[in-house]
């Protein structure tokens, strides 16, 4: 598990952190939603130790990790901005990282590099945008480790490459109890792929939540009936938002979907429907509540 408690980072005048607190359950892929300028690659720096905070603490299984090389062994970045040796190979690249590693496994390496369709003999700087990305991701995840952290994870890849990475990462979380951290500034991006999402604002976190519960626990309800009717008819309803076009009512309703539809429905509406919202409708939503725009979040 990864706590953070009450963390900062400064660089000259600016605050990139401002006394962020989370919790990263072990063995999940864990998705840092945020646009450009949040915090979300320093953070994975801190965690990695390649920073160090200027105030509050993070511990990894108990651990700080700043400064603890045995922590580190256990630990693998991909960062945004790639870097292999120069005039390098895969197949250099994997003897460096097995200098490091311990349990770097080459027979994994070699598996997914026919998988990506790499030739690790070829110089890495030969390789497209996308491929450059396949080829840091292979070598993460023949690390072994058992926290994986990837920055902007899916930048340059196609759709193939992409689902290509999501079921590596998916393995090493199933068969290794791995834990992943992806940072993206596109929830359409993660929303399929986490177990559990936060959304960074301004150097903090202002939304947390597993993604099973933002789907199941917020959703649209379009309702009618014979008589006339307002706002205060659904009173007991917890609703974030209300709307009445016409006749039709629609709300934004958080809560039981199920206890929901029997209140409602013993209403006796003449036209009732559930609908599902996307996930980034969730965080719309969930954003104005909080007094957020959430256009001023993630644009």
């Amino acid at each position: 598990m990864i706590i953070c408690k009450e963390v900062t980072k400064k660089f000259d005048d600016f605050t990139a952190l401002n006394k962020l607190n989370c919790e990263i359950p072990g063995g999940c892929i864990y998705g840092l939603v945020g646009s450009n300028g949040a915090g979300k690659s320093t953070l994975l720096r801190l965690i990695m130790g390649i920073y160090q905070s200027d105030g509050g603490e993070i511990l990894i299984d108990g651990q700080s990790v700043f400064d603890n090389p045995q922590a580190k062994e256990r630990m693998v970045f991909i960062p945004d901005d790639l870097f292999f040796l120069p005039q390098s190979n895969m197949n250099r690249m994997a003897k460096l990282y097995s200098a490091i590693y311990p349990k770097f496994n080459f027979d994994r390496f070699h598996q997914l590099t026919s998988i990506f369709g790499l030739d690790p003999k070829k110089n890495i700087y030969t390789f497209s945008k996308g491929m450059r990305r396949q080829a840091a991701t292979i070598l993460a995840l023949s690390c072994m480790c058992d926290y994986i952290f990837l920055d902007e994870t899916f930048d340059g890849l196609d759709p193939v490459m992409r689902n290509l990475v999501k079921k590596a990462l998916y393995a090493d979380v199933y068969e290794r109890n791995a834990t992943v951290v992806l940072t993206s500034h596109s929830l359409r991006e993660l929303e399929d792929t986490c177990d559990q999402l936060a959304l960074l604002h301004k150097g903090g976190i202002i939304f947390e939540s597993e993604v099973e519960n933002l789907k199941t626990s917020l959703f649209k309800v379009q309702i009618a009936f014979a008589e006339e009717f307002d706002k205060s008819k659904f009173e007991g309803i917890d609703m974030l938002e209300y709307s009445k076009h016409g006749s039709v009512a629609s709300i934004i309703v958080r809560g039981d979907k199920g206890e929901t539809e029997a209140k409602l429905r013993a209403m006796n509406p003449i036209l009732f429907e559930i609908l599902t919202l996307s996930l980034e409708e969730v965080f719309v939503y969930e954003m104005d509540a909080l007094g957020y725009e959430f256009k001023d979040v993630l644009i």
